[in-house]
């Protein structure tokens, strides 16, 4: 699915910069006085929905169905000892991220995440186990104060992240009015003036280096630095990602497009590594397996009102920045909720007796990472059979 869905983030864009106003940009196959001179956005938009259309073909002719009502060898004796799960509402981040389940175990990425946790076994000075406590007996607290503030970090995360997806084409294309007369840091009047088409290729690539640092960046930094220190170095980044990028309306022609590569480097390097850490730093928070269903519940949601509120919010300070002559208003918004992010993750107590590897997808990667190590490590406490 990740790998899909990143794909789809390179193809999108490029059908509709390539076919957003043919009259202008294909003059020679498309008339200047034709229903896509009239609807200059219509013929994208067609051929996303011939896609659409060719997708639900193709699931319903070649999909088999898994329903157990709908199965042809269903009897009423089989079907009383079937049970069918509803999927979670997946866990999203922003528009690059795909949905994830937690209960899965690739966590937005291509590559596979084995989480070993340390036991503790309690025993008696004669070896025999120790019977839990009847506090310990008591079902686990599923939101605890570590699960609340993961999830926060990654509505700040989901919020800011939306807010860079939704203003990037925005300032692309927005025409620049600096003129040359630059008075102050403060004093950028619109954007760089890029055309659609220009517009649709920076998206395309921008897709291009997320799927480069996704599978082979991320496994290789997360196995270097582990998770926690990967968490903790591209939320510290972040904001970085955001301050720079309405300066790009001060670069000559000749470094523009270097120059933008480098912000969407810097701004998919902080966003592919921190959404996938965040996942299974949340699932190492979860105290039980049996609470993931409610852990990822809370996370899907507090991302949904992230996702929803991110757009407008970001919409509106770019509108007033114009307004003010400084464009760089909204961008500046997102950096400092990104600063808070970064403050916040101080409030996050790193879970110790649990790890996490990553096993890359591509295999030249496997031969040069180190070999996993599959041991178990068990903490045994030897207590007296009076002792609390």
């Amino acid at each position: 699915m990740p790998f899909v869905w990143c794909i789809g983030t390179i193809i999108g864009p490029a059908i509709g910069g390539t076919f957003a106003r043919p009259s202008v940009s294909l003059p020679s196959l498309f008339s200047p006085t034709g229903v896509f001179a009239t609807f200059p956005y219509l013929l994208p938009n067609l051929i996303c929905a011939a896609l659409l259309l060719i997708s639900i073909l193709f699931g319903y002719f070649f999909l088999v169905e898994t329903h157990p009502d709908m199965q042809a060898w269903s009897t009423q004796e089989e079907l009383d000892h079937t049970t069918a799960e509803t999927p979670l509402m997946a866990t999203a981040g922003a528009t690059a991220d795909s949905g994830v389940d937690l209960r899965a175990d690739t966590y937005g990425t291509f590559n596979t995440v084995n989480i070993r946790e340390e036991k503790q076994w309690l025993l008696n000075p004669d070896g025999t186990s120790r019977p839990a406590s009847v506090h310990s007996r008591h079902e686990p607290k599923v939101f605890t104060r570590k699960v609340v503030m993961i999830v926060v970090a990654l509505g700040i995360f989901t919020y800011h992240s939306m807010t860079y997806d939704h203003l990037l084409p925005i300032f692309l294309q927005d025409e620049n009015d600096t003129s040359g007369n630059v008075h102050s840091a403060f004093d950028i009047r619109g954007g760089l003036g890029l055309t659609t088409q220009h517009v649709g290729l920076i998206m395309s690539i921008n897709g291009l280096i997320a799927l480069f640092i996704q599978a082979i960046i991320f496994p290789l930094f997360a196995s270097w630095l582990g998770v926690w220190k990967t968490f903790v170095t591209v939320t510290i980044m972040h904001p970085i990602a955001y301050f720079i990028v309405p300066y790009l309306a001060f670069v000559p022609d000749n470094a523009l497009y270097p120059s933008i590569w480098a912000c969407l480097t810097i701004r998919n390097f902080t966003s592919i590594l921190a959404y996938p850490v965040l996942l299974i730093m949340l699932k190492e928070a979860a105290p039980a397996p049996a609470t993931l269903g409610k852990v990822n519940g809370l996370a899907a949601s507090a991302g949904a009102a992230c996702r929803t509120v991110a757009p407008p919010l970001a919409g509106y300070l770019y509108g007033v920045g114009t307004q003010i002559g400084f464009t760089g208003l909204a961008w500046w918004g997102s950096g400092i909720v990104a600063i808070a992010g970064a403050l916040q993750l101080f409030s996050i107590k790193r879970t110790k007796n649990k790890t996490a590897t990553v096993r890359p997808m591509a295999s030249f990667i496997q031969n040069a990472m180190p070999e996993e190590r599959n041991e178990e490590i068990v903490h045994i406490l030897v207590t007296d059979q009076g002792d609390p």
